[in-house]
């Protein structure tokens, strides 16, 4: 056991009362203290009286010529240290003109119900991004590239037609999306339906070549219709309101179990099937993409015809409602 002149040797200090706000020393010194002695220049009695006073340590975050605030933190062995508080991270413009550009597609269905000055609004975002882009040659970053990215908004007219089918109830489109793969060149663009009782989708494969560090021609092999999923759940309520009566429904329980059942089945049947695959044979069934934003969760093309697609990647916050 060390004795007690040996922990004289402890270099370290009491601290007196803090001081005054005009001093500038960010960290008290700490030395030329004998803790062989009370602070009021008698001796310990024993090292256990000692080992019952706990030293304390201070330091002091300065910012300029003012004391910034203090935080304490107790830790092992009775000291009190002190935690710098990181500021918040501040949101840079580029974050808050992808938050904008997300924010103005609200109700747009994709650009299908989007009005003028709606349009313009995106239009001028859009063109604020492509002035700011973190990535000018898109085609030498491929793995920014890779991976799958859903249709935020689009000016493509090829697309309204499927995009109205919303409008009547029947069949809706769930997603539009593109999946690249930079190792093998190939893109394949996706269309997702859902029915009343089933689901499907439409997709195309194709290849890519780059021609430039923004531009890239695609060549289309490959349709491929998905097989469809039929809907094996039917939920029934427990009455609905007609012409301001309420109708029970509880006796048509036992019928729409019986559906049920037989779509359950039928279901089975079609899932168990392959999709139906048909080669692109046609010449002019090529394309050119030119990217003019790219980030790791954005990217912004533009087609033929100077049509606009904005696509989001797959689980970017940007996605969230």
């Amino acid at each position: 056991m060390a004795s007690i002149s040996q922990l004289t040797q402890f270099p370290c200090r009491v601290l007196s009362p803090a001081p005054s706000h005009h001093q500038k020393s960010s960290i008290l010194p700490l030395n030329s203290i004998n803790f062989g002695q009370r602070i009021t220049g008698k001796p310990y009695d024993s090292v256990h009286e000692f080992n019952r006073v706990r030293p304390v340590f201070l330091t002091r975050v300065a910012e300029g010529d003012e004391w910034g605030t203090e935080k304490q933190e107790e830790v092992e062995g009775g000291a009190v240290a002190v935690a710098e508080e990181e500021p918040p991270k501040e949101e840079t413009e580029i974050d808050s003109l992808k938050k904008a550009l997300v924010d103005s597609f609200y109700g747009t269905n994709r650009g299908l119900s989007a009005t003028s000055e709606t349009r313009a609004e995106i239009v001028e975002l859009i063109t604020q991004l492509e002035a700011k882009n973190p990535t000018p040659a898109p085609t030498e970053a491929l793995t920014l590239l890779n991976g799958k990215w859903i249709l935020a908004y689009t000016s493509f007219s090829g697309l309204y037609p499927l995009l109205s089918k919303g409008t009547f109830r029947l069949v809706t489109v769930e997603e539009i999306s593109q999946t690249i793969d930079s190792e093998s060149f190939t893109v394949q663009n996706s269309i997702q339906f859902a029915g009343l009782l089933a689901t499907t989708s439409f997709s195309t494969n194709a290849k890519f070549e780059v021609r430039s560090p923004k531009r890239v021609q695609i060549k289309f092999e490959e349709g491929i219709i998905g097989t469809p999923q039929v809907t094996d759940s039917i939920v029934l309520p427990e009455n609905v309101e007609f012409l301001g009566q309420k109708i029970d429904l509880t006796p048509f329980k036992g019928f729409v179990t019986s559906v049920q059942d037989t779509a359950s089945s039928v279901a089975k049947t079609i899932s168990s099937q392959p999709p139906l695959k048909f080669p692109i044979s046609n010449s002019n069934a090529q394309s050119w993409l030119l990217t003019t934003y790219l980030d790791e969760d954005l990217r912004i093309s533009r087609g033929d015809a100077g049509s606009v697609f904005v696509l989001i990647k797959e689980g970017s916050s940007l996605l969230a409602p």
